[in-house]
């Protein structure tokens, strides 16, 4: 049990690192664009098809373009230092994987606010780009359950472990 649990922690800090490395990226293209990048009209057609649907104004959508890039960063940023806790228990800490819980949450609701205005209008690259970023979050947050579980059943078997007293008789 001990191999998959070092499996699981190592694709766990892989796909930690894809959010990290390509959501910190587009987020950080998209803050520095003068226009939170909607000028890429094929990657940005989820924030112009949620802003038609809220019938938001120009400003209106670049404030939504704003608001998806920070998230876009804060995931990053969460799984950075998900990494920095997994490689901080290699050298004798406890490594937290609620942060990455909290991480792969809004990778799913952002994946999923972007996936729909893709099936509408069409744009497989951009549905294939979405899935693809659901089923990471998907194997990471099964990974994760596998391995609270198994450090719940090593838990368990140490408390139900029992104690062997042993009575030194004097000779």
């Amino acid at each position: 049990m001990r191999k998959l649990s070092n499996a699981a922690t190592a694709l766990m800090l892989a796909i930690a690192l894809y959010f990290t490395l390509f959501w910190g990226y587009d987020a950080f293209r998209m803050l520095i664009s003068p226009t939170y990048g909607l000028e890429e009209v094929w990657r940005s057609q989820f924030i112009f098809e949620v802003g038609r649907l809220f019938a938001l104004s120009p400003l209106g959508l670049i404030k939504l373009a704003a608001f998806f890039a920070t998230v876009k960063l804060a995931v990053a940023i969460i799984c950075a230092v998900h990494i920095v806790e997994r490689v901080r228990g290699l050298f004798g800490g406890k490594g937290d994987t609620e942060i990455l819980e909290a991480g792969l949450l809004l990778v799913v609701l952002i994946s999923i606010v972007s996936v729909v205005p893709a099936i509408w209008s069409h744009n497989a690259v951009l549905v294939r780009e979405q899935a693809i970023q659901l089923t990471l979050a998907g194997i990471a947050a099964g990974l994760l359950v596998l391995e609270h579980r198994h450090e719940r059943d090593a838990t368990i078997a140490d408390a139900t472990k029992p104690e062997i007293a042993i009575d030194a008789a004097p000779l």
